[in-house]
C-alpha cells in the first residue's frame, strides 16, 4: 500500500467529535528525559478569555466542528467558529471520517448500502458479516452468547448505535485481516471482564480487535470493563482513526502493534482514558502516531499493584503528541530508545515518572489538515462530548423493514 512523502494531501474538511503485544517488555526507570512543570504545557498556551471562549462556541457546536484546510493551518485558528445546521451538528461535519482515515480513498463505512436496525446478536452477526454494504443501527442491548463471542465484521460497513441506547455487551467486533472501510460509532462495548483476572492472560475478549485491516474510523464509543484490549490495532492495519472515544475502568486499554512492521498509520483523538491503567495507547512499530487534545484521569490509584502508564511511542514508533491533558497519570508519555516521540502543548496536573521526548517524528500537517483545540479546553471538551452521542444514529432512515426479534433470531 502507498506510504507518505513530505507533501500535504488532499482531504476532506476536518471535524473534532472530535512488537509485542503492548505492555509486554522492562518497566521504565522514572526520571528519563526532560520533565514540563506541572501545569504547564511546554508551550505559551492561549489566555484564560480565549480558552473560554473556544470552550463556549465548541460547546455550543455539540464539539463537532468542521474547518477547512486553510482554516486549520494554525493552532491559533481553533477559537474561530463554524457553520452549525439546525440540529445543532455543524455543517458536513458529523459523518466525515478525518485523520489518516480520510486519506488514500478515505472511510464511508456502509454509505450507499442498505439501512437497517438490529435488536439481536443474530441480527448484528447477519448484517455485519454480509457481502453487501450495509449502515447496522444498533438499538438496545446486544449481549453475546457464548460469554466473548466474536462477531465478524466485513469490509464496507458502518455499525453505530441509535441515541445512547445501542450496546453491545460481553463480545467482541472482530475485524480479519483484509477487512476495510469499517465505521463503528456511537457504542457502548462493555463487561468482558472475567472476574478475579486481572491481567486477561487466559481471554482474549476484546471490545475491538483487527488483524490488517485498513480504513477504520472508531468514533463516539464507550468502552468498559473488558477482560484484555479494550481496542487492538493488530498486525499493519492501516489508515485508522480512533476519535472522541470514552475508554474506562480496565487495566489493558488500547494496543497498536503485533507486527516487526513499521506500516500502521493512525490519527487518535479527543478520547478520554479514565481509571485505565496500561496501553493508553501503546504503540509499537507505527509508521505514523498522531495524538492530540486527548484526556487523561483518574489512572493511578495509591498501592495500585498494577504498573501503569499513559502514551508509550515503542520499537520503531514516530509519535506526535499535541494539545493533551493529563490529570493523575503515571509517565504520561514515553519512548523506547528505538522510536521516536514529539510531545508540544500539553499541560500536566498530578503527574510523576517519565515525560520522554526525543527525536524530530513528523509534522501531520503534511498529511491532513486539522482543528488543534487548546490543551486548556480538553477537559470540557472532552468529557462532555466524547462516547455515545444522543444525536447520533438518528440521521440515517431505514431502507429495509427492521426484523423483529423471532425473525432475527431465524436468520
Amino acid at each position: 500500500m502507498t506510504h507518505f512523502r513530505s507533501k500535504r494531501l488532499p482531504r476532506p474538511g476536518p471535524r473534532w467529535g472530535p512488537g509485542p503485544g503492548p505492555g509486554s517488555g522492562p518497566k521504565p526507570g522514572a526520571g528519563s528525559g526532560p520533565k514540563p512543570g506541572a501545569g504547564s504545557g511546554g508551550g505559551s498556551g492561549p489566555g484564560a478569555g480565549r480558552v473560554l471562549a473556544t470552550v463556549a462556541v465548541l460547546v455550543a457546536a455539540l464539539g463537532l466542528g468542521a474547518l477547512s484546510p486553510a482554516e486549520a493551518v494554525s493552532p491559533a485558528a481553533s477559537g474561530g467558529s463554524s457553520e452549525v445546521t439546525s440540529d445543532g451538528y455543524p455543517a458536513g461535519a458529523a459523518d466525515t471520517a478525518h485523520g489518516f482515515a480520510s486519506l488514500e480513498g478515505g472511510t464511508t463505512g456502509g454509505a450507499g448500502g442498505e439501512v437497517v436496525t438490529v435488536t439481536t446478536q443474530a441480527g448484528l452477526e447477519r448484517y455485519a458479516a454480509a457481502e453487501e454494504p450495509y449502515v447496522i443501527r444498533v438499538a438496545g442491548t446486544i449481549t453475546a452468547e457464548p460469554f466473548g463471542a466474536d462477531i465478524a465484521v466485513a469490509p464496507d460497513k458502518t455499525i453505530i448505535g441509535v441515541g445512547t441506547t445501542g450496546e453491545l455487551v460481553q463480545g467482541e467486533l472482530h475485524l480479519a485481516p483484509g477487512t476495510h472501510n469499517v465505521i463503528i460509532r456511537n457504542l457502548t462495548i462493555r463487561d468482558s471482564y472475567v472476574e478475579g483476572d486481572w491481567d486477561c492472560k487466559d481471554t482474549d475478549f476484546d471490545g475491538i480487535q483487527m488483524d490488517t485491516a485498513h480504513h477504520v474510523w472508531i468514533d463516539h464509543n464507550r468502552f468498559s470493563r473488558i477482560c484484555d484490549g479494550q481496542l487492538d490495532i493488530r498486525k499493519d492495519s492501516e489508515y485508522v482513526t480512533v476519535s472522541a472515544n470514552r475508554f474506562e475502568d480496565n487495566n489493558k486499554t488500547f494496543g497498536i502493534g503485533w507486527t516487526p512492521n513499521v506500516k500502521t498509520q493512525i490519527t487518535i483523538d479527543h478520547n478520554w482514558f479514565r481509571g485505565t491503567k496500561q496501553r493508553n495507547p501503546s504503540a509499537d512499530n507505527c509508521a505514523y502516531a498522531h495524538l492530540y487534545n486527548n484526556y487523561m484521569t483518574a489512572q493511578a490509584d495509591p498501592g495500585d499493584p498494577v504498573w501503569t502508564y499513559g502514551n508509550w511511542s515503542r520499537g520503531a514508533t514516530k509519535m506526535v503528541i499535541e494539545n493533551s491533558y493529563y490529570d493523575g497519570v503515571q509517565h504520561p508519555y514515553q519512548a523506547d530508545a528505538t522510536a521516536e516521540l514529539v510531545q508540544r502543548g500539553s499541560i500536566l496536573k498530578h503527574t510523576t515518572g517519565r515525560h520522554d521526548a526525543w527525536g524530530a517524528a513528523f509534522e501531520p500537517r503534511d498529511f491532513y489538515a486539522y482543528r488543534l483545540d487548546p490543551a486548556a479546553a480538553v477537559p470540557a471538551l472532552v468529557s462532555r462530548f466524547s462516547g455515545p452521542q444522543q444525536k447520533l444514529g438518528h440521521n440515517f432512515t431505514a431502507t429495509q423493514p427492521s426484523l423483529d426479534p423471532e425473525e432475527e433470531s431465524r436468520s
